[in-house]
């Protein structure tokens, strides 16, 4: 069933709910495959740390944080956007080689999955990137164990780089690149 949500931006004095979503994320059973922290870590982040995260991506560059509202002005979900310079150390111990965005923090509440929510928040995010000047493509890693990511981020548009990264902490474990190159 479609939802229709509203898909924005959040602002710096919402760091309480950026603080609620992320560790809501964390919770979730998907959270090992899907994220580089764990809750306890997030959890003990003091105030200051939600504030500055909030005021960042309330500013725009070099990231984006974008929320999805229901009906009620709940938030459902959530996406950000990294903006990634040439020569920039990655995430992942090495160089990024063009200007691009990096969509990062994937996650939509449980019981709005398959509604629209996560659609929505990419058409908002890749929309952001491909108005910035510059940038060519947008990427994302997702956890070879996370079939139901791979499969949403394949039906849009993404493909497989041929880009592979252990995964930090669980060298067993393999992340796949995926990029979205400008239309």
């Amino acid at each position: 069933m479609e939802h229709e949500y509203v898909v924005r931006t959040v602002r710096a004095d919402e760091w309480p709910q950026v603080r609620e979503l992320r560790l809501a994320a964390l919770r979730d059973p998907a959270a090992p495959v899907a994220f580089l922290e764990t809750y306890e870590e997030a959890a003990a982040k003091p105030d200051s740390f939600w504030r500055e995260r909030a005021e960042g991506a309330a500013k725009g560059l070099p990231v984006r944080q974008f929320v999805a509202e229901d009906a009620d002005g709940v938030w459902v979900g959530s996406v950000t956007v990294l903006v990634e310079e040439a020569g920039a150390d990655d995430v992942f111990g090495g160089v990024t080689e063009q200007r691009q965005a990096h969509v990062v923090g994937v996650y939509v509440r449980p019981e709005h999955r398959g509604a629209g929510a996560t659609d929505a928040l990419f058409e908002a995010a890749v929309g952001w990137s491909w108005s910035l000047d510059g940038l060519e493509r947008v990427r994302l890693y997702v956890h070879e164990g996370n079939p139901r990511a791979q499969a949403f981020y394949r039906r849009f548009g993404f493909v497989r780089s041929g880009g592979v990264v252990p995964v930090p902490g669980d060298p067993s474990s393999r992340e796949f690149e995926l990029v979205l190159k400008r239309p």
